[in-house]
């Protein structure tokens, strides 16, 4: 298969689970033998064009207008990125000869029309996560209701919809009106020989220093990591010297630097900010736990890198989380936002750190049997083939109301506090 991957984010340009996806994705299926090509944005200093591990990378020439990557200007952004890609893709285009073009979230979504008009290429898309996920099911904003119109012309377009989860897969349905005939799961995959650990300084025994809590992501509302701030300040009076590490950042970094103020426990936190992946193995694996406290976590791919270094793993119990810890097998789990059971679920691991590394060589051993990318990879190319042979039927699928709005999207009710 001819397949186009676009993707605004590709490595070394890496904001969340997404980048690092498409990157793992395109490289499998790559080495299965297949023809992967990857258009993405410029990045300084790295060529146009290259090939790494046997995919085309095909970076946009930067032009104006140079506008910050905020939410303020977030829409006149990703409109001037998809005007760079349609330029660079009109260009490519007659070379490639394409079978199929997979689209990676809304980001991409004018490109990807546009560029499959040109020569009647199918739409793979694969949604990620949507606005009103990120929001509890309601769009508060006019940003946010543009954001999921684009998400619904995407997937309206698509002639088929790919998911990292079941949950996933019932929120498009839901939200987008889709049928199941044009939904696959698939789920998000991990490279246990690169992601792996000899050995594990994190024990929760005879530790001076105390034990460490880590968290690495986004640092958004929707990751809850507010609810794990309110659990350590509980905790630390029961484990002196506790520590808990913060690796990523986001819009609420100052609201939680000021919380653990508030909390009394500023000089028990640390946050890093992004870090390299090298030095992101050493903070994961010097945890004796990681927690994943997300109020929305479409599939969570954090889960798969601590379980791919058998760390210890506490989990919220929503979406693609769940899943992978569905009886508490691989993880412990607590209910979104609910504190006193985060609390609860730490102490399990720091109490009993002998079950602890059974339950995480548990979940190292799922991810071979289920989170492989050649197995993942060839699961979309079976897409791609499907998609490319496959009628459109779908076209003009009405999309649902949200909760407290009407068919135009417009807002009816005010969110509950």
């Amino acid at each position: 298969m001819r397949v186009c991957h676009l993707s605004w984010e590709y490595p070394p340009v890496v904001y969340g689970g997404l980048g690092r996806h498409v990157h793992a994705l395109a490289e499998a299926q790559a080495a299965l033998g297949h023809d992967v090509t990857v258009i993405t944005d410029h990045v300084p200093h790295l060529p146009a064009e290259e090939s790494v591990a046997g995919v085309r990378i095909l970076r946009a020439a930067p032009a104006p207008p140079d506008l910050p990557f905020d939410t303020e200007h977030l829409l006149a952004w990703v409109l001037g990125l998809n005007h760079r890609l349609v330029t660079l893709g009109n260009a490519a285009l007659p070379r490639l000869h394409l079978d199929v073009l997979h689209a990676h979230d809304w980001l991409v979504a004018h490109a990807a029309r546009d560029l499959a008009a040109i020569e009647d290429t199918p739409i793979v898309a694969t949604i990620h996560a949507t606005e009103a996920g990120r929001h509890q099911g309601w769009l508060p904003t006019d940003l946010s209701r543009s954001i999921h119109r684009i998400e619904s012309w995407l997937v309206e377009s698509a002639r088929h919809v790919i998911t990292c989860s079941e949950y996933m897969e019932s929120e498009v349905s839901q939200l987008f009106n889709v049928p199941n005939d044009d939904l696959t799961v698939i789920p998000n995959g991990i490279d246990t020989a690169r992601w792996s650990a000899t050995s594990r300084r994190g024990s929760g025994s005879g530790r001076q220093d105390g034990p460490t809590l880590v968290y690495c992501g986004r640092l958004e509302w929707e990751k809850g990591v507010h609810t794990l701030v309110d659990a350590v300040a509980r905790l630390r009076r029961e484990f002196p010297g506790l520590r808990l590490v913060i690796a990523g950042d986001g819009t609420q970094r100052e609201a939680l630097v000021e919380q653990s103020r508030r909390r009394r426990i500023a000089t028990r936190v640390t946050f890093t900010g992004w870090l390299p992946e090298e030095r992101l193995y050493e903070v994961m694996t010097s945890a004796d736990a990681i927690v994943v406290p997300s109020i929305y976590e479409p599939f969570g791919l954090v889960a798969l890198e601590a379980a791919a270094l058998n760390a210890p793993l506490v989990v919220a119990r929503t979406g693609g989380l769940a899943e992978f810890a569905a009886d508490d097998s691989t993880a412990i789990t607590f209910s979104p936002g609910a504190v006193d059971e985060l609390v609860v679920a730490v102490h399990r691991i720091l109490d009993d750190p002998r079950t602890a590394t059974i339950r995480a060589r548990r979940a190292r051993r799922r991810l071979r049997d289920h989170h492989a990318w050649p197995m993942l990879a060839d699961a979309t190319v079976s897409v791609y083939e499907q998609a490319a042979h496959q009628r459109d039927s779908h076209r003009g699928r009405p999309t649902k109301p949200l909760p407290g709005q009407d068919l135009s999207g417009n807002l009816l009710a005010r969110p509950p506090a």
